[in-house]
């Protein structure tokens, strides 16, 4: 027989945020991803502007990036299909991960999966692609893979000081919370809000989250006011 953890049981409170959290989490994958692309886009054009064809495919990424801001998904379809052949893998990952944004707005989760699956295989990727595609394909894949999983998978960036922190402690904490494991959630939880350089959006969801689970992290309120 399979050892199986012991019912999860909640107060009304934990397990209404609890629940909220995950529904915010699959609420944001797709703003979450074009932050990202936002945010390493001019990283990646420094890398590649010296080779010729990789100046021209950023243009053309920056062209789909448009049409994508202004609702012409269908404009930009044909120029994401071209560039993951890019000869720049940095842009060639940035069309897939896009590509990936898009199949979520279309409700087409097994595309995307496969997508974010894939680049964090991809051991020529860069990292930062890598870590965000195995954080996005675990949050996709929570309900249905085992927590133990999720905790495994996550291991790395669920850890202070990683740039991922925050959205990979959260849902670390969740799948402690569904092994019953309700003390080191807590303190995961405290941990993210303690945490300045996690945003502070998901600092302040920690907050309650720790204190339902007998965790005071309240220390970090006045901070998060600032």
């Amino acid at each position: 027989m399979t050892d199986r953890p012991a019912p999860v049981t909640l107060a009304r409170g934990a397990y209404t945020e609890f629940v909220r959290i995950q529904r915010i989490l699959r609420r944001e994958s797709v703003g979450g991803i074009l932050l990202l692309l936002a945010a390493i886009g001019g990283w990646m054009y420094w890398q590649d502007r010296q080779a010729k064809a990789a100046a021209v495919d950023s243009e053309t990424l920056s062209s789909a990036m448009n049409d994508i801001a202004a609702n012409k998904d269908a404009a930009a379809t044909p120029k994401l299909t071209q560039l993951v052949n890019s000869p720049s893998s940095g842009i060639a990952v940035e069309a897939k991960l896009t590509q990936a944004a898009q199949a979520i707005k279309s409700n087409q989760r097994a595309t995307a999966i496969a997508i974010y699956r894939g680049i964090a295989a991809d051991k020529s990727a860069a990292q930062p692609f890598r870590d965000v595609s195995t954080l996005r394909l675990t949050a996709m894949e929570f309900d249905a893979i085992k927590p133990e999983d999720v905790i495994s998978r996550l291991e790395p960036l669920a850890k202070p000081g990683n740039a991922w922190f925050g959205s990979a402690g959260e849902l670390t904490a969740m799948a402690l919370i569904k092994l019953n494991r309700k003390a080191e959630a807590g303190r995961m939880f405290a941990a993210i809000a303690a945490d300045k350089n996690v945003p502070e959006t998901i600092r302040s969801r920690a907050v309650p989250m720790a204190g339902t689970l007998g965790v005071d992290a309240t220390a970090s309120l006045p901070a998060l006011s600032r």
